[in-house]
């Protein structure tokens, strides 16, 4: 069993900075990929960007160019570094993580953006 757990959301202005944490509760390095989804209320899911195992990296063109992520198998982490947000990024943000083809997904974390 794989836990996640997010951190690190909160309330921020339009064009302001947040870093999400997810945290698994063992070794990441047989997660892949691992990544983060998002879901605003009454909209789809949508994936917002994920890395593989040796570092590949791919994004949402909702996000590309603003949104980077990274992970540190030394700590079990994944983050997300969120740049020039928008009203639009307001949403629950789940971080995932694929075993073995098995998707597990942490709880989420709030992101609220205000214009």
């Amino acid at each position: 069993q794989v836990h996640l757990v997010e951190s690190g959301g909160g309330l921020v202005r339009t064009g302001g900075s947040l870093r999400l944490f997810c945290v698994a509760s063992g070794s990441i390095l047989n997660l892949n990929p691992m990544g983060w989804a998002r879901q605003a209320p009454g909209k789809q899911l949508e994936l917002v960007a994920f890395i593989t195992s040796d570092g590949r990296t791919n994004y949402s063109d909702s996000v590309k160019g603003r949104f980077t992520i990274s992970r540190d198998n030394a700590k079990n982490t994944v983050i997300l570094q969120m740049n020039s947000l928008k009203p639009e990024d307001t949403a629950l943000y789940s971080c995932n993580g694929f075993r073995d083809g098995v998707p597990y997904w942490g709880q989420g974390t709030l992101v609220a953006v205000s214009s």
